[in-house]
């Protein structure tokens, strides 16, 4: 228990804008990355930020790749790159329903 708890002697919340993810939100379904968020709050809230670090590695990359999707992205790249040199190469062609007409 805090000395002085501003929220709840003036009723500011503090920490509002460390947890981007749980904030109200406009039609009251939870955002798609709350979930990975609210894992790691609760594995780093006893923590200090050294330990958090090595022992919550896993839930803050999570979150990160809830928020960012960098690894799907590049995942689809490479998919998409492995696609255009077997078209190349003649080993692959797309359905007739994916061919844009013009």
């Amino acid at each position: 228990m805090p000395f002085f708890d501003p929220k709840e002697l003036f009723g500011w919340n503090m920490d509002r804008h460390l947890l981007l993810q749980s904030t109200p939100q406009p039609l009251h379904y939870a955002s798609k990355c709350s979930v990975f968020e609210r894992d790691f709050v609760e594995c780093a809230d006893a923590l200090t930020m050294t330990r958090a670090r090595k022992e919550c590695h896993h839930e803050w990359e999570d979150l990160m790749e809830c928020m960012h999707r960098k690894k799907t992205i590049a995942h689809l790249e490479a998919i998409r790159t492995q696609r255009d040199k077997l078209i190349k190469e003649g080993k692959y062609s797309p359905p007739l329903e994916t061919k844009p007409e013009f």
